[in-house]
């Protein structure tokens, strides 16, 4: 997915900031680089509340790209994280920056699947941003999340679902662009989850305010295009462009939706 080619681009704009190499780096102004899903810490915050995430809870991050959500996490409610990335080049990245983050104390990166599965009943909670998406094998991930729960323990996570019928046009995009071979509607989230286990589901639409989200993205991305070609080259920027206005076109046809849902593995 072109999101996720040459994420070492990050540096770029830390040093378009005049952080160097090796200088520490402020969460603060890292969170404008390192959120690759939708509505930034607005959504990572979100999970704050319906979860109440504390200092107190160990909580896993499905699908952590470069670390973004988790340090977030982190820095701002001190919750201790594991970060779970299937990528070798994004874990590394991620590693690099929860250090000069100072947070390795509190960000624990983990390079692995997490079909193959993780810490039974290690955690508390678990969140994840539009990762679900590149997993067809849903009742096998689902099973993966229940187990890693703790009684009681919360899910939020976010993601796409169909909310209409994707044309053949829509389904070959989704495969190219985003490696997306399957996308349930609310139906199959909602019987799905509760074959799982899982209780108290809320499932929430989010396809308005992501599809608004997604177009000031392209065409503030479209705006800078002359500052991040000398920044980044042509070869990153024309495949984000491509990939941002795939995803424009995907939610504009109304078949493509987003959803956030949440729910507990029961206390006994």
């Amino acid at each position: 997915m072109k999101l996720y080619h040459q994420v070492e681009r990050v540096f770029n704009e830390l040093r378009a900031l005049g952080i160097a190499a090796d200088d520490p780096i402020d969460v603060a102004r890292l969170v404008a680089f390192d959120q690759y899903h939708y509505l930034g810490t607005e959504a990572v915050d979100e999970a704050v509340r319906r979860l109440g995430l504390n200092p107190a809870l160990q909580v896993l991050e499905v699908g952590s790209g470069i670390g973004g959500p988790s340090r977030h996490l982190a820095h701002s409610c001190g919750c201790q994280m594991t970060a779970l990335e299937l990528q070798n080049d994004l874990h590394d990245t991620a590693l690099q920056l929860t250090a000069r983050c100072g947070l390795d104390g509190r960000v624990r990166h983990v390079c692995g699947n997490v079909l193959d599965g993780v810490t039974p009943g290690g955690y508390d909670a678990l969140v994840s941003w539009l990762t679900f998406l590149h997993i067809p094998e849903r009742p096998q991930l689902y099973a993966r999340c229940f187990e890693a729960l703790k009684p009681g323990g919360g899910i939020y996570v976010e993601d796409y679902f169909a909310r209409g019928t994707l044309t053949d046009c829509e389904r070959e995009i989704l495969v190219r662009e985003v490696f997306c071979e399957h996308v349930p509607d609310m139906d199959e989230y909602r019987a799905e989850l509760r074959a799982a286990g899982f209780e108290n589901l809320e499932l929430i639409d989010m396809s308005e305010a992501w599809a608004v989200f997604v177009q000031e993205r392209w065409s503030g991305f479209r705006a800078m295009r002359e500052r991040n070609m000398r920044l980044h080259g042509a070869e990153i920027i024309d495949g984000l462009e491509e990939f941002y206005s795939a995803v424009v076109e995907l939610f504009a046809g109304g078949n493509l939706g987003g959803i956030r849902f949440v729910a507990n593995k029961p206390l006994q």
